[in-house]
């Protein structure tokens, strides 16, 4: 065999023979001892060279240069050369100043306050551009006053209402996780919209939202609840209640276990109370620092930051049979104001309404509703631990198996009336089951039940956006965030500084004329997180 003919052993050759094939083997001849072979260098490369040292680039960093200028030239012949010139070896950088990291991904710059003047003439694309959608309705709100009410701690470098509107950027665009602003690191245009050159990083977030206490976010809920009340977004005549476990899946997790209605068993979680203005199906109120000893007093202090909010007011409370004791209900009666819940029925309960006569077929209005004929029979009954008498109304034939137990102090209202309000509670578990699809509400990356709360008050806020938008919007009044994420905020668009105004420009897509319809004109274009700056919203 060869190998045995020159010596060689059965691995070396075959590693020879996988050399060859694979042109790894120099044939070229080899430097005779004594001698470097050096690698001439014109003077047109050496000034190049020394250029770019100049500018502190290492010669890794300048090899790559003269590559794509066609010069190949090793690093070594690039470092003889630096030395030859008299420039010493550059200290050793951390990767944060080469811009490198580890894994060979770039590293964005660090968010900081922009000033307008010094973007004007700057032109640049951006994937987010759509959230600027959102500015007038920000607008309208007052951002500004809502941030000072609720005194949000800020800094010099990123101010507390441009934090709060980077929150709000990654709630708006559906973002799961607040570690997940890595995906937008490099857009200038989201930055813009909070007023920054680009989004805070995942470290300066997470820090921030561990800034903040309960009065921080019970003013911000306040304030802005306030605003939209303004506005005239709630009617809040009828107002819808409802718990919510938001499950928490750490092994260290110190929260209580609650009952998970969507999952039907009893989990880890934090347990959150949503109350919705039952005609505009906005949420009005958040509250997640509840404990299972608290739960039933949460009707109790939802209503005392209602008519603070506005005062004098008498709104009907519609909720399910375990959200409160029998006992609330009679401090709600005693303070006059109506509500509408569930008996907790039992087996002999339900035999006692099937033997009952005297039933009355009634009509509910709702073109979707496949039993808007249900039968009634109403009574009055007394409830052990409730002073004083209530209205029972039984329904059946409502697509249920067995009957529901209506109770209710509102003697006066037509049984139509109260069996139509307490079937749009539903609104409110679908308004939970939007903001966990789209709004990620139960993507906890946190135990902690402030942090939890601040999450769950930004997602009120942007539902609220979102609704805003949608009234704009002719046929799509009635559509989810989901839709009008689909249709009308995701996509690119070029964002172009000129004379202090902030143009923004959609490329053509298939609902751009709806866009167009708006009526932008009266709406504040502006950018709250630029002072105010002048929008111009432009739809090819």
């Amino acid at each position: 065999m060869v190998a045995d003919r020159f010596g060689f052993s059965h691995a070396y050759f075959r590693l020879l023979k996988h050399q060859f094939r694979h042109g790894k083997i120099d044939f070229s001849e080899p430097v005779s001892e004594g001698k470097a072979a050096r690698r001439r260098v014109n003077a047109a490369v050496r000034y190049k060279i020394k250029t770019w040292r100049e500018q502190h680039l290492s010669a890794g960093e300048i090899t790559e240069l003269l590559s794509e200028d066609g010069i190949d030239i090793s690093v070594r012949t690039v470092e003889r050369v630096l030395a030859e010139e008299g420039f010493k070896k550059l200290p050793r950088r951390i990767r944060r100043k080469t811009g490198i990291t580890v894994k060979g991904a770039e590293i964005p710059e660090q968010s900081e306050r922009v000033v307008l003047e010094n973007l004007n003439g700057q032109r640049f694309d951006s994937a987010g551009a759509g959230i600027f959608l959102f500015a007038p309705f920000l607008a309208q709100l007052k951002l500004d006053k809502i941030v000072q009410a609720a005194n949000l701690p800020g800094n010099k470098i990123i101010p507390a209402q441009n934090y709060l509107l980077s929150f709000l950027a990654l709630k708006l665009l559906g973002t799961e996780r607040y570690s997940h602003v890595g995906d937008h690191a490099f857009d200038p245009g989201l930055g813009l919209f909070a007023g920054l050159n680009i989004l805070p990083k995942s470290t300066a977030l997470s820090t921030y939202s561990y800034s903040l206490d309960e009065a921080h976010i019970l003013r911000l809920q306040t304030a802005f609840v306030k605003q939209a009340s303004k506005l005239g977004l709630y009617n809040g005549n009828i107002i819808n209640l409802d718990f919510h476990t938001t499950p928490h899946y750490g092994d260290e997790s110190v929260l209580e276990k609650h009952w998970a209605g969507a999952r039907g068993k009893v989990m880890k979680g934090a347990l959150c109370l949503f109350a919705q203005d039952a005609e505009s199906k906005l949420m009005l109120y958040t509250g997640t620092d509840i404990q299972r000893a608290e739960a039933d007093d949460q009707v109790l202090s939802f209503l005392s930051f209602w008519q603070g909010v506005k005062r004098g007011s008498e709104p009907t409370l519609v909720f399910d049979s375990r959200f409160t004791s029998y006992g609330n209900l009679s401090v709600l009666n005693s303070q006059e104001i109506s509500f509408i819940t569930l008996r907790r029925r039992g087996q002999k309960q339900i035999e006692n309404a099937n033997k009952l006569t005297g039933w009355k077929r009634i009509h509910i209005p709702h073109n979707k509703r496949k039993f808007p004929n249900p039968q009634v029979h109403e009574s009055y009954i007394n409830l052990r631990g409730y002073t004083g008498k209530l209205r029972q109304i039984i329904v059946r034939g409502n697509g249920h198996e067995k009957p529901a137990f209506l109770v209710t102090n509102d003697f006066d209202a037509p049984v139509e009336l109260v069996v139509s309000n307490y079937a749009r509670r539903w609104r409110v578990e679908n308004g939970i089951a939007e903001a966990v699809k789209f709004f990620h509400l139960n993507s906890l990356s946190s135990p902690i039940l402030v942090k939890i709360h601040f999450d769950v008050a930004l997602t009120m806020v942007a539902d609220t956006l979102y609704t805003m938008l949608a009234d704009k919007l002719r046929g799509f009044e009635d559509c989810d965030a989901p839709k009008l994420y689909r249709h009308f905020i995701k996509g690119k668009g070029n964002i172009n500084v000129k004379n202090g105004t902030i143009n923004v420009t959609y490329p053509k897509r298939a609902h751009n004329p709806v866009l167009r319809g708006v009526p932008w004109q009266n709406l504040p274009l502006q950018v709250p997180g630029l002072n105010g700056a002048p929008l111009n919203l432009t739809f090819k």
